[in-house]
């Protein structure tokens, strides 16, 4: 029996008793061959210079979830707007799920993180290094030697290094990559936390990049079982022309076509599109839950069509329902509720981002004790309470801020390091605040009052930002 041609209850990667079979694809070249590596290119060079982007002296592209600090895109969230994350978040996958049943598993060909970097750099690397899939295969299963230790070695170094740039731009964009400077040239033992995080991720991306590879979209990733639930039969999908291909031209079948005068397809059984496959499948036999809509099968089939002298497209972008010479619809009830809820999504952040406040004050109740009672001989004893507040400036301006407390509330002041505050614009900024008042000010150890944030702009004009806090203190 031909290798390449399995039993269809079993997988490509794993070998009768279910044991891993390690895959070796062949180059491919041609038309989608030539775009997804231009693709590949962009997505990386943007992955890689995208945390060193700033804008206005801030990470355009910043997650640093210690801190509570988001900035996306230009969009500056804190821990309190975590609503519109979820916005953000919703409109990103809702929009996923609308290619998807559009155009298919498009997103795992072209643009997947696995994808990118195992066709893109690994591959490349092993390609340079063992040469050929032909090539890297003999090595495998010849004896160790002096030239197959110095290039494993030098490829296992490669991926090694490979995955430490990939990790060190992934923790960029959680720590901010000028923290993450400072992190590279110092001691681990200064950020042990933060140099144990790395160790782990790059010991994960070099199993998975290197060797893991494709079992990762067969076994761990959910999103090719989402398929089922996201397509139907007008999605795009890389399909095999059954009724243009069939019957294929085997020696057997063409020894038949002649006795019975038989006309065969097109397909000559070379099994090209299965040796260029990065997941081992045969497409001919359908769509797959493993098939990554890569294309490779598509360059591989019109190169052998085109040497035969017959038309290109037996393997092509198609849906089911144009396989079967249907009308294919565009717009229907699935795809357009995907659209819908990604739409609400985008527009509900639009209207949030709008109605917050431009200027945005955060009080927050210091980590110590709740309150300090301070007394001096012959007077009444000053209670203290400890607040934090966190203002963020979004308007456009440098603003000079000072606080207050409103003048309904007799007895009670408000003490701060600086009674004036200057912030510029995209500026975080956390000040520590007291508040000192009598016993006599409490309603039952507790009294509710409000807090005036002013904020003066350039031309003068002066905005109020009031914040309604709860003073504590000994029940008397």
């Amino acid at each position: 029996m031909n290798p390449f041609e399995l039993h269809p209850e079993r997988l490509a990667t794993t070998d009768e008793v279910g044991r891993r079979v390690y895959l070796y694809p062949a180059d491919v070249r041609g038309f989608f061959r030539k775009y997804r590596t231009i693709v590949q290119f962009v997505l990386m060079a943007v992955f890689l210079a995208l945390p060193w982007l700033h804008v206005g002296g801030k990470q355009f592209l910043l997650l640093n979830i210690t801190e509570r600090e988001f900035n996306i895109f230009g969009l500056a969230l804190r821990a309190h707007n975590a609503p519109l994350l979820f916005f953000v978040f919703a409109t990103g996958a809702f929009g996923l799920f609308f290619v998807t049943s559009i155009w298919g598993r498009v997103w795992c060909g072209w643009a997947c993180p696995q994808t990118v970097f195992i066709d893109g750099v690994f591959r490349r690397i092993e390609r340079w290094i063992e040469g050929s899939a032909l090539d890297r295969r003999r090595l495998d299963a010849s004896p160790w030697s002096t030239n197959k230790l110095a290039r494993k070695t030098l490829k296992w170094v490669l991926f090694t290094l490979a995955s430490l740039v990939i990790t060190h731009s992934f923790l960029g964009y959680f720590v901010g990559t000028d923290r993450l400077a400072k992190m590279v040239t110092s001691s681990p033992l200064e950020n042990w936390s933060s140099f144990l995080f790395m160790f782990v991720a790059t010991a994960i991306v070099l199993f998975d990049f290197a060797w893991f590879r494709e079992q990762f979209c067969i076994i761990a990733c959910p999103y090719g079982r989402f398929q089922s639930v996201l397509m139907d039969s007008h999605s795009t999908v890389v399909a095999y022309d059954e009724k243009r291909g069939e019957p294929r031209a085997t020696t057997e079948a063409k020894t038949l076509a002649k006795l019975h005068g038989q006309t065969l397809g097109d397909c000559v059984n070379c099994y090209r599109c299965v040796q260029v496959c990065p997941v081992g499948i045969d497409i001919r036999r359908g769509v797959q839950m493993e098939c990554i809509a890569c294309t490779g099968c598509i360059d591989a089939c019109d190169e052998v069509m085109t040497k035969q002298g017959k038309p290109t497209g037996l393997i092509r972008y198609d849906s089911l329902r144009g396989l079967r010479g249907g009308r294919r619809k565009i717009v229907r009830w699935r795809s357009g509720l995907y659209f819908l809820v990604a739409a609400i999504s985008a527009i509900s952040l639009i209207v949030l981002l709008n109605r917050s406040q431009k200027l945005d004050v955060v009080v927050l109740r210091a980590k110590d004790t709740p309150y300090t009672v301070a007394g001096i001989q012959g007077q009444e004893s000053q209670i203290h309470n400890h607040l934090k507040l966190e203002l963020s400036n979004q308007t456009g301006a440098d603003r000079e801020l000072r606080f207050a407390v409103l003048p309904d509330v007799a007895g009670v002041q408000l003490i701060a390091a600086n009674p004036s505050l200057r912030i510029a614009e995209g500026e975080l900024k956390r000040v520590d605040i007291f508040l000192r008042f009598p016993a006599t000010v409490l309603v039952n150890g507790a009294k509710k009052i409000r807090i005036a944030v002013q904020s003066m702009a350039s031309n003068g004009s002066i905005e109020s930002i009031e914040k309604e806090v709860t003073l504590v203190g000994p029940i008397q």
